[in-house]
């Protein structure tokens, strides 16, 4: 019987997504991995290399993941605001790029990581899609724009001390109206700045 390489490649990817947004790049452990997955961690090794490029193969998996599930569909400030309200329900649903986005920076954060580059090409995607929505001159905000974006819809899901903390009624629906209303906010100031400056 032949074995099934994208299968296993599938089930180890999904165990160590799993793994490492539980316990971070140091605490995770090629055993658990491979064990989660019910493959031998030889496997991991012959596919992926070593743990980082694992690491890295996980967390690509994830914004793939994100990418396909969440499309940035329209042009205008309503859109963008919907796309944040959207990003958070699959946070919601699925924290684990955010979460392996959190360990990555504190763990890896320092320098640049493999496959950088790669990243840096979809996020660069999103930025032009998020200038769409931002009018004519967008481009200019975009960055600062999609980075709040990121930043709002994911910190719910990775920093519930601070949800304990600061909210008397820990309530993700209220939390992501408070999303959806700050980026509305923001896309349509920034549109009407860069409207103005037309003018």
């Amino acid at each position: 019987m032949a074995w099934n390489t994208e299968r296993t490649r599938k089930l180890l990817l999904d165990a160590a997504v799993e793994e490492f947004s539980a316990k971070g790049f140091a605490g995770a452990r090629i055993d658990r991995i491979a064990a989660g997955a019910a493959v031998n961690k030889e496997r991991i090794y012959q596919y992926f290399g070593n743990k980082e490029a694992l690491f890295d193969a996980a967390l690509l998996a994830e914004l793939d993941r994100l990418a396909d599930a969440v499309p940035l569909d329209g042009d205008t400030p309503d859109a963008l605001a919907a796309y944040a309200g959207d990003v958070f329900d699959y946070y919601v649903d699925r924290p684990h790029l955010a979460r392996l986005l959190y360990w990555e920076g504190l763990e890896r954060g320092d320098h640049q990581v493999p496959g950088e580059q790669h990243r840096r090409d979809r996020y660069r995607k999103k930025v032009d899609a998020v200038a769409g929505t931002l009018g004519p001159g967008g481009g200019d905000d975009a960055q600062q724009v999609l980075l709040t974006v990121i930043g709002l819809a994911s910190s719910w899901h990775v920093l519930p001390q601070l949800n304990r903390m600061i909210l008397d009624d820990i309530d993700p629906a209220a939390r992501r109206e408070t999303v959806v209303e700050c980026v509305r906010a923001l896309a349509e100031r920034t549109a009407a700045r860069h409207r103005a400056g037309r003018g």
